[in-house]
């Protein structure tokens, strides 16, 4: 079933959600909301998406990567996937997940996208729900975004928006923006400090993505 079929069985506005993403962006804040080098507590949010179900897993680890907390959320998708609207898939099940936490994160990588999205991206919407500052972390870009020539940074028109981080040699890059309430370098430094080859992601990702596997092996989907 192609976009248009889906936007129509499911009944979709989508130019009233393009409107309101767009409306929402003008609310992000693109700074350090705190000095980060002081944070103590980083959280990580995977999801995997199966035929019409999700598992949003979170974890909190500490500085070195040892697991404070873990919390997942399963639940029906009740939203298509639509490219550059996954917040409205999967957000709902992730910000249940947050909310089971008992140990609130200082920042949380989000396996999505930031201000590289031309709108609104995972990343930023889940930071304007939760209050928390948040790191993209994607894989591909949009076709709106282009990299400088230095080959670093990510533009979105002549603005830029991220950077890029080639965390592991011979595998393709990651493409690293703010969501909000933190700056493009402090999301790429904290990004790279956390890096723990050979893993790719950030370490906080891997274990969520780890976290979320083992969680689907439990609930046996």
């Amino acid at each position: 079933m192609d976009e248009k079929e889906l936007i129509a069985k499911y009944n979709i506005d989508i130019e009233a959600l393009k409107r309101e993403q767009i409306k929402l962006a003008k609310n992000l804040v693109i700074k350090d909301s705190m000095d980060f080098s002081l944070a103590t507590r980083f959280g990580a949010i995977e999801n995997l998406c199966i035929k019409n179900k999700i598992i949003s897993s979170i974890i909190v680890c500490d500085k070195i990567c040892n697991i404070i907390e873990q919390q997942y959320f399963f639940d029906k998708l009740k939203f298509p996937y639509l490219h550059g609207f996954r917040s409205y898939r999967e957000m709902p099940a992730m910000i249940e997940a947050f909310n089971k936490l008992s140990e609130k994160p200082d920042v949380v990588f989000i396996h999505g996208h930031g201000i590289c999205h031309p709108r609104l991206g995972l990343a930023s919407h889940f930071s304007l729900s939760t209050n928390v500052p948040t790191i993209g972390v994607a894989g591909e870009l949009f076709e709106e975004n282009k990299i400088e020539d230095n080959g670093e940074d990510i533009l979105l028109g002549d603005k830029k928006v991220g950077k890029v981080l080639r965390s592991k040699e011979k595998a393709n890059p990651l493409f690293i923006s703010p969501g909000d309430k933190i700056s493009i370098e402090t999301a790429y430094n904290i990004s790279k400090s956390f890096i723990r080859l050979p893993h790719k992601l950030p370490e906080p990702l891997h274990l969520a993505h780890k976290y979320a596997k083992n969680v689907r092996k439990e609930l046996r989907i």
